[in-house]
């Protein structure tokens, strides 16, 4: 499957302190976006108390198709992934993770997936243990409900990521509930 042909931008989200005007630090992401009946499988996080896709940053060089099935390999354990369509992506403009640059620019691209079968045993990496990242299988509107207010409470341990994915959730939701008409 060959993204190029089919790229579009879904969103573009401006943080508050990036500057994109400035020196960019670019990383590309992929992200699934599975569902099975009226449930979708998300990633919660203890830490910021929040659901995200599956998925991450892609290597250098990396194929966004391997990139992904890695990522849910490692974070859901979902080893009989098919990968179904490439549905777009979402730009975000973020303050710097490090000095030297004056804003992260990643792009997220989003695939609609399918998974055969129950989750395998996943192996997250140190850092999504130490946060408590476990795959759940969820409502997509309680999900958006959950995200939304962790957003209006915007507690200090809220992370930035929260904001797309939201965004996100809710265009999912939207579609499907389109394609049911």
């Amino acid at each position: 499957m060959r993204q190029e042909a089919c790229m579009t931008l879904l969103h573009t989200l401006t943080h508050p302190g990036a500057r994109p005007g400035g020196t960019l630090f670019e990383r590309q992401a992929v992200r699934a976006v599975i569902m099975r009946a009226s449930a979708i499988l998300l990633l919660y996080t203890r830490r910021y108390d929040d659901y995200s896709f599956p998925g991450g940053g892609l290597s250098p060089g990396e194929d966004p198709v391997s990139g992904l099935r890695r990522e849910l390999i490692e974070e859901t354990g979902a080893a009989n992934v098919s990968i179904e369509g490439y549905l777009g992506y979402l730009d975000e403009y973020r303050p710097p993770l490090k000095g030297g640059d004056d804003t992260l620019f990643m792009r997220s691209h989003f695939y609609l997936c399918c998974v055969e079968g129950e989750l395998g045993e996943a192996s997250p990496e140190a850092y999504e243990l130490a946060n408590g990242m476990v795959p759940r299988w969820i409502g997509i509107d309680a999900a958006i409900e959950h995200n939304r207010q962790v957003l209006g409470a915007r507690p200090a341990s809220m992370g930035s990521s929260i904001e797309r994915e939201t965004w996100m959730l809710a265009y999912v939701a939207d579609q499907v509930a389109l394609q049911g008409r």
